[in-house]
């Protein structure tokens, strides 16, 4: 009885195998080598066509450990996963890891040494305790039950702007503290008593930083940086203003190199973006509620698709799939602190004038 046609499979990392004719004796030999090669195609093809379709939350939600794969950010920050996560400590020797349960503190390795030498430097040089460090990304990155739309190849990271106090917070305290919102109530401006330059040095530390990418923050405490940057403004451009953000800073990593797939997001404008951009953010443009849709009766109401495992680069396949990462040691950060670049020494802190 003659042999199946089989497929060729093409291993991601290897170029596609020609087709050639082989004798029948060496056909079996032939795939069993490459199937050999090729546990991450394997993975990335499920057997349930269900499991395809199930909303990708869902099944990156329920990863409790990441993937024992070479660390790569996987797709762009909103649609994709992340391979190889190392997880940032919960305790360090500048910061806290927030909201323990919902075990986002996983990061790519240069996005946790980004987190270590900034909390570090901002201790040493900014006037900050340390960090509070909320959300990073899922063990396996991907797309979150709840929250982010972003936060997906682990290169985004979610900085309080409450200062860590002198003692370490307790599991539960770390559930239930809050955040602390830098503006004025009812405003958009920031409010100076809590405000102060340390926060503008550790904004500006974070955004001079090489491999960052973008920093999200309110158009309150943009406009608040723009006014006292002073001559040094190369770093406004990184700094970018979003919704909400008046609570956290966003931090937002560049693709390392190495990272094949990996999609960076277009760099922001030319220039310190404190001109017309600004004046449009702190309008009440931005802020008014959008027109209620009027609805037909008669229609049936559609219902919004979840994405699902298919939307995603296929490689997030073969993440989903991996066999978990075993050991604590193997989780730290591949990439040394001494790889991101210090800044030299800022003034001690003051508090920002009326």
């Amino acid at each position: 009885m003659p042999l199946p046609k089989m497929p060729l499979l093409a291993h991601p990392c290897h170029p596609t195998h020609s087709r050639r004719t082989l004798l029948p004796g060496r056909v079996v030999a032939v795939y069993l080598s490459a199937l050999a090669l090729l546990p991450l195609t394997l993975a990335a093809l499920p057997g349930d066509a269900a499991w395809a379709q199930t909303p990708a939350k869902q099944l990156f939600g329920k990863k409790r450990a990441p993937a024992d794969l070479q660390s790569r950010a996987i797709g762009s920050y909103a649609k994709g996963c992340l391979a190889g996560g190392r997880a940032l400590s919960i305790d360090g020797p500048a910061w806290q890891a927030m909201r323990l349960s919902r075990n986002r503190n996983w990061g790519h390795p240069v996005l946790v040494a980004f987190l270590e030498k900034l909390a570090v430097d901002a201790q040493a040089y900014d006037g900050w305790n340390g960090l509070l460090v909320g959300d990073l990304a899922q063990p396996r990155g991907g797309p979150m039950l709840t929250g982010h739309a972003s936060h997906q190849i682990g290169l985004d990271a979610d900085i309080w702007l409450r200062p860590m106090p002198e003692r370490r917070f307790t599991r539960s305290e770390r559930e239930k503290v809050s955040a602390i919102s830098m503006l004025k109530t009812g405003t958009r401006t920031v409010d100076a008593n809590k405000f102060t330059m340390a926060h503008l040095r550790l904004i500006k530390r974070a955004a001079s930083t090489p491999g960052v990418a973008r920093i999200f923050v309110h158009p309150g405490i943009k406009k608040a940086l723009c006014d006292r940057a002073g001559d040094d403004r190369a770093w406004l451009r990184q700094v970018r203003p979003w919704y909400g953000h008046h609570y956290h800073f966003h931090v937002r990593m560049s693709c390392p190199p190495g990272n094949p797939g990996c999609k960076n997001q277009a760099p922001p404008p030319v220039g310190d973006g404190c001109g017309k951009e600004l004046a449009w953010w702190l309008s009440d443009e931005p802020w008014k509620p959008k027109k209620p849709v009027k609805k037909d009766p008669n229609k049936k109401p559609v219902k919004r698709r979840q994405v699902t495992l298919s939307d995603l680069p296929s490689a997030c396949s073969a993440v989903l799939d991996a066999a978990p990462l075993q050991t604590a040691s193997a989780a730290r950060s591949a990439v040394a602190p001494d790889n991101i670049l210090p800044l030299q020494a800022l003034p001690k802190p003051r508090p920002l004038p009326n």
